[in-house]
């Protein structure tokens, strides 16, 4: 079934050209079933190449899924047009009396900075605190992970003594969460900060739940036990080559930067990383929106967050 975004948006003529079922606008209007509604709080810099990698993962699924963009004002984005942001994203104000089935909210390159210290730290918190009366589930990506499960339940982040960069195993610790439904026992994922959360106070909080960690990285998936919320420290989401473009920009940059680790074959950054992450991060996000959104949403829209 088809993902419902914007006809002219960047990201759909690359999906179409990966025979992703993308649905005009025009055509979903006219079909009489209810879509689901994903608001995606998009952070990160390369805002484009980050809404083809997102709206990928939501794609293979047989539920219709309504994608709206989601931009902070507080925050002057360098490295998108002011009119792709004018033409495609909305401001919380735009969006602040409507209700979502889901929520994203994706990582920032922000995690050395004290929250505090974040330009936008007081307008995300604002959306934070509307998603818990208007939005039935949200998803928190890396950064964004730290920020909501910061937030949300008071669990600090600590700055690690060297970067995590690289593709890491992942044991699944609780197998009977639908969230790791046709997981391995062990599986990869990609990581890219400096910081992780504070593995005492995640263990202490009766609230929350650990699903997956790894034994270099650490914890990967935690949920709450409400199921409301789900933080995801790494990026499942990335290209094959995002690291890569990661490792050149900041070599670009003069920067001390290790290879990031099991990603280059034979750790020669001259031959081209392989992508052996792509089928749990297919599962995370398509078990997410099927057990945790779709099954347990309300048909009534504005019902969702209540």
């Amino acid at each position: 079934m088809p993902i419902r975004i914007p006809e002219d948006l960047p990201a759909t003529s690359q999906l179409e050209a990966e025979n992703i079922f993308v649905m005009t606008e025009h055509r979903a209007i006219h079909q009489d079933i209810r879509p689901l509604r994903v608001l995606l709080l998009n952070l990160m810099p390369t805002k484009i190449k980050t809404e083809t990698q997102i709206m990928r993962m939501l794609s293979n699924t047989p539920l219709q899924i309504q994608v709206d963009l989601l931009q902070t004002v507080t925050h002057d984005a360098q490295n998108v047009s002011q009119q792709h942001l004018e033409q495609f994203y909305r401001t919380f104000d735009d969006v602040r009396d409507e209700h979502y089935d889901g929520l994203i909210i994706t990582g920032a390159p922000v995690e050395r900075l004290e929250f505090a210290d974040v330009d936008y730290w007081d307008e995300l918190c604002q959306i934070m605190e509307w998603s818990k009366s208007h939005v039935h589930s949200t998803l928190h990506i890396c950064w964004g992970a730290q920020a909501g499960i910061y937030y949300h339940y008071g669990v600090p982040k600590e700055e690690l003594p060297q970067k995590v960069f690289g593709v890491f195993a992942h044991d699944v610790i609780k197998p009977s969460s639908p969230l790791v439904r046709g997981f391995n026992d062990r599986f990869w994922a990609p990581h890219s900060r400096y910081t992780q959360v504070n593995g005492d106070a995640l263990a202490a909080d009766p609230r929350l739940e650990l699903i997956a960690q790894s034994p270099e990285a650490g914890a990967y998936v935690v949920k709450s036990t409400d199921s409301r919320h789900f933080f995801v420290f790494g990026h499942p989401e990335y290209d094959a080559d995002t690291l890569a473009a990661e490792y050149d920009r900041d070599k670009a940059k003069g920067m001390e930067t290790a290879l990031p680790v099991n990603y280059y074959p034979d750790d020669d950054p001259t031959r081209t990383p392989r992508n052996n992450w792509r089928s749990h991060a297919q599962l995370l996000y398509t078990n997410w929106l099927n057990y945790y959104v779709y099954q347990t949403t309300p048909y009534d829209i504005t019902q969702a967050g209540v």
